[in-house]
């Protein structure tokens, strides 16, 4: 099983489809979660951005405001080729907020500016919001239809998508070469990066092994619960007995490790079968334990929320939804369907 093309849930895809075809077919919308207060030392910015990677734009209002870029915050890294919109804080403390003509430029629009309390913080979203229109479907409308319906009602897998690899799986690769010692990375950003796609790597081989095996959906001894909008987790220790009706219901979700330093939190069944996975990337498990990551868990079934599917001509399919923080649409893209995704760029 190849964790950089994992195995489909809902079996082989029903058709193609070209993906992002030009940057007004992926669009992504930040969920926050909150209202900025409209006071304190933070101003807040929404921009809608394309064809401008986060850090860019994050550069250009350092430039703009002759302020450090340290002083910038965001969420979370949002697709160049894309329209995108997303909350930026500048921490301007005794400073008016600056007029937002003054910070937009090509491709960047500020649509609203606010003040805040608080700066954001990486991971502080709820989630995002997704619409998504795919070209040149070569595809039975029905079956896609079907497929689609499966996907709210089931879930599907929750993989990390091909952003996290990096081209043909080139970050999995120099992470490997970096924890075997074969290379030396230095920034700490580029180390982040490889360290987190091999983490990643893991975490789809356990996921996909347990979709070849038919346990994907089904709780084993030994399980960690977890919840679908948040990393809180149910111990093996802390159970009340409803888990296999919540997990069944969607109030929860199995779990799967990220790879790190520390005993699995999952104990019988449920252990022996992740150590047996990983087993076969003993390599990269050991330099994960070696440099000190801490053993975590991610859920492994993924839900689309808000979720709709419209055909706007025979050929042209429009696909709307929501999805937690730290999930990939082309995780969803994949399932329901084979995209091509030119112009694809996740930086």
């Amino acid at each position: 099983m190849n964790p950089l093309d994992p195995p489909r849930l809902f079996g082989d895809s029903p058709g193609r489809a070209v993906f992002k075809s030009c940057p007004g077919d992926f669009q992504v919308e930040e969920i926050l979660g909150f209202e900025p207060s409209g006071e304190g030392e933070h101003c807040f910015l929404w921009v809608e951005k394309t064809g401008r990677n986060t850090n860019d734009v994050a550069g250009h209002f350092a430039d703009q405001l002759g302020i450090r870029k340290r002083l910038i915050s965001h969420c979370g890294l949002k697709d160049k080729e894309a329209v995108t919109r997303q909350w930026f804080s500048l921490h301007l403390p005794g400073q008016e907020s600056p007029p937002a003509d003054l910070l937009e430029a090509e491709g960047l629009r500020v649509l609203k500016v606010s003040r805040n309390l608080r700066k954001l913080r990486r991971g502080s979203h709820d989630g995002n919001r997704f619409t998504i229109r795919l070209r040149d479907c070569e595809c039975s409308r029905p079956e896609v239809e079907r497929r689609w319906e499966r996907m709210i009602a089931e879930g599907l897998p929750n993989y990390f998508g091909p952003q996290r690899f990096g081209r043909g799986g080139n970050n999995v690769r120099q992470g490997r070469e970096l924890l075997n010692g074969q290379i030396e990375v230095r920034d700490r950003l580029i180390r982040g990066l490889l360290l987190s796609a091999v983490r990643s790597f893991l975490f789809n081989l356990v996921v996909g092994t347990r979709v070849q095996g038919g346990t994907f959906a089904t709780p084993l001894e030994g399980e960690v619960f977890g919840f679908p909008g948040n990393r809180s987790l149910v111990l093996p220790h802390n159970l009340h007995g409803n888990e296999v009706a919540r997990v069944a219901s969607g109030a929860l979700e199995l779990t799967a490790p990220l790879w790190g330093e520390g005993e699995l939190q999952s104990v019988s069944e449920v252990r022996q079968l992740e150590q047996e996975i990983v087993a076969q990337e003993a390599d990269l498990a050991l330099g994960l334990e070696r440099l000190g990551l801490r053993q975590e868990r991610r859920v492994i079934r993924l839900t689309p929320q808000e979720a709709t599917l419209t055909w706007e001509n025979e050929a042209e399919l429009c696909l709307r939804f929501d999805l937690p923080k730290g999930t990939y649409a082309t995780t969803v893209l994949r399932e329901l369907i084979d995209f091509n995704a030119s112009g694809f760029d996740p930086t």
